[in-house]
């Protein structure tokens, strides 16, 4: 009896820790997962729903107004926003190069 005693005891002493210690690195490791992870995948979502909505806002080449959708036409001046103007498409290639002229006003 004392041996059958011994032979359990130990077990339990040398066998249960082994898995208790296991369970607690894995524990600890998914827990340091989901840290470092959580933020990444909240990122990830930021920057494709940012991209969807940037593939959605149309500008208008006449007055400039910023709109949101499938719209055809400007709600500001009413201009076709499907047309791409070729003087607004050349200044947006090359702005370095692009003159702007500005008219100076005496005050009184």
């Amino acid at each position: 009896m004392n041996k059958n005693l011994l032979i359990y005891s130990s077990i339990f002493i040398i066998v249960i820790p082994i898995f208790g210690l296991n369970f607690l690195l894995h524990l600890i490791g998914n827990i340091l997962l989901l840290i470092f992870l959580v933020p990444l995948l909240i990122l990830l979502i930021t920057l494709i729903s940012f991209n969807t909505l940037k593939s959605k806002v149309n500008i208008c080449n006449q007055c400039g107004n910023i709109t949101l959708g499938e719209g055809k036409t400007c709600l500001s001046c009413g201009a076709d926003l499907n047309v791409v103007s070729s003087n607004n498409f050349e200044n947006s290639k090359n702005p370095g190069e692009t003159t702007i002229e500005v008219k100076a006003e005496e005050v009184k």
